[in-house]
């Protein structure tokens, strides 16, 4: 068996699509279903059964001997909530007790951390542990994840091979339950689709013209891909991050999806709202040197290449992966 935890979500759902493809059937997906705008992720999925996030320890405790490896993806993921305690409860301790049932049971673990960890990018973007306790996340999510990096950089005990993989901006199928948090790819589409338009935040740093803020865009399919590998692996246990490598503008982005949609890009810009200004990214990449150094030799998907095939296989007839 194999689980995943956050099973009905964006990136969780691909990677049991991923799973299924490679005829690994028995899977327990573990997550909050009472989400009925998630149902859609899991349609057409072969899962073994389905384990309430709150009920899974109870439920590992009776079954650890059948369970060859978790990907633990669940987490909360709204950069805008602030309310610490909910992150502490979900992100971090709950990720404590997954740690040490896998030590326990000897279970091999892949984890979500996030590119947010490393905030302003003050230290660059390199996936060193050592500057880990260092720094500086921007809001309650990144600092229960970087809180959780830490952590278990300090243990004593470890899984026998655990990694974690610092995401940074996934876009892909199965993101349409995600609202705001969805990727600006998913709210370019829907834009463009309904106002033949594309609004981006103006440029508030002299550095970046407007539209030309950069991030690194990592298409889902390549992240399942790295979790896949990792899963086979089961070595040079550690953090990694998991980017594309190449930092796109947010002008390329709307051009791309205009592309693939057939259309001449329209693109006006529009004041970043003044409450996130401050803590507003203006450039990610991520060294993906460290995950390529442990063998990992496929290539990511160009931004041109995972925008058109998101645009044209998937948005475009709301279909899932």
């Amino acid at each position: 068996m194999i689980i995943v935890t956050g099973a009905a979500g964006f990136i969780g759902s691909c990677l049991i699509s991923k799973l299924n493809q490679e005829n690994f059937n028995f899977i327990i997906a573990v997550d909050d279903f009472s989400h009925p705008e998630k149902e859609a992720n899991l349609a057409h999925k072969r899962i073994q059964e389905r384990v309430d996030r709150t009920d899974f320890f109870r439920w590992l405790d009776a079954n650890y001997q059948e369970v060859e490896f978790i990907f633990h993806i669940g987490a909360r993921t709204d950069t805008t909530e602030f309310d610490r305690e909910i992150f502490d409860q979900l992100n971090v301790d709950y990720s404590k007790q997954i740690w040490e049932r896998c030590i326990d049971y000897q279970i091999p673990l892949v984890y979500a951390s996030s590119a947010a960890t490393y905030g302003l990018g003050e230290l660059g973007y390199d996936d060193n542990e050592s500057l880990i306790p260092q720094l500086k996340p921007l809001n309650p999510y990144g600092d229960s994840k970087n809180e959780f990096d830490s952590w278990a950089l300090e243990q004593e005990r470890k899984p026998f091979f655990w990694a974690g993989l610092k995401f940074f901006n996934v876009y892909g199928p199965n993101e349409y339950h995600k609202g705001r948090m969805a990727s600006v790819i998913f709210h370019a589409h829907r834009q463009i689709c309904q106002s033949g338009e594309m609004k981006l935040f103006r440029s508030h740093n002299p550095d970046y013209a407007d539209g030309e803020q950069m991030r690194d865009f990592v298409y889902v399919k390549d992240v399942v891909e790295v979790c896949s590998f990792l899963m086979h692996h089961r070595r040079n246990s550690g953090i990694y991050n998991l980017g594309s490598g190449k930092a796109r503008t947010f002008r390329d982005l709307a051009e791309n999806t205009f592309r693939a949609l057939g259309l001449e890009p329209t693109i006006s810009y529009i004041d970043t709202p003044a409450d996130i200004r401050d803590k507003y990214q203006y450039f990610t990449q991520a060294n993906m040197a460290k995950l390529r150094s442990i063998g990992y030799d496929r290539p990511f998907h160009t931004l041109e290449e995972g925008i058109t095939d998101y645009v044209q296989n998937y948005l475009q007839g709301k279909n899932y992966f």
